[in-house]
């Protein structure tokens, strides 16, 4: 499981990434609004923790900006700011839950479980498009100019995640929690399985859009070589 702490108490960051980092956590760290694009753009999360007051870009601003990209990652937002139009502000404005400063770091990590133990809730588009491929997700049926292809729920779930990051290396990890949930028990092997059935599907359809297996780590969708 991969996080992202946006932060500008690099000492409060610091406490916190060692906490999480033991509990198996990767842990990325901003500590102000100009950059959090790059950590958005070039890395896959599954919990963000966000400051709310934040060196030139505040966190209401950038939230605002995660969901209107279509980004569903569950926020945290954390900050001093206690009153009750502070907090249905930050719910208002897209975030999954609100803790406020001074917190414990035990009461942290609880509210990220949580958040891993609910069925995401991917983009609200209904077509997802790459290279020559496009999919619907409300009927997940693919398509790849005259041929198409009905996918199973799980496949289309599957395809749906890839394509909401595609191009990006996707985890074992991060596509067993976002694709069967953090508290199923799935066999190592079943993953592997619905990749080959994908596989099948985007062979049958014809798509220059392929599937690579980045050995130790997991996959990422892509345009294939000389396709």
């Amino acid at each position: 499981m991969r996080l992202l702490m946006i932060e500008d108490d690099e000492e409060l960051c610091e406490a916190v990434a060692v906490h999480l980092k033991k509990e198996g956590y990767e842990m990325d760290v901003c500590h102000n609004g100009e950059d959090v694009d790059y950590y958005i753009s070039a890395f896959t999360h599954d919990v963000i923790i966000l400051d709310r007051m934040l060196p030139g870009v505040d966190g209401l601003t950038i939230l605002e900006t995660i969901r209107n990209n279509g980004n569903a990652t569950p926020v945290i937002m954390v900050t001093a700011m206690n009153g009750i139009n502070d907090r249905i502000d930050g719910l208002d404005g897209g975030a999954d839950d609100y803790l406020v400063k001074p917190f414990e770091v035990s009461e942290l990590q609880a509210r990220i479980r949580a958040l891993l133990r609910r069925p995401r809730k991917f983009e609200n588009h209904e077509i997802l498009t790459f290279s020559d491929m496009e999919l619907n997700i409300n009927t997940y049926v693919a398509v790849c100019g005259s041929k198409s292809i009905s996918l199973s729920k799980r496949e289309g779930t599957l395809l749906e995640f890839f394509l909401l990051h595609k191009e990006q290396i996707l985890t074992r990890e991060q596509i067993l929690s976002r694709v069967w949930g953090m508290d199923k028990f799935v066999e190592d092997g079943n993953i592997d399985n619905y990749i080959f059935f994908l596989r099948r599907r985007l062979k049958a359809l014809e798509t220059k859009v392929g599937i690579k297996t980045i050995h130790g780590i997991g996959y990422r969708l892509e345009r294939k070589e000389n396709a």
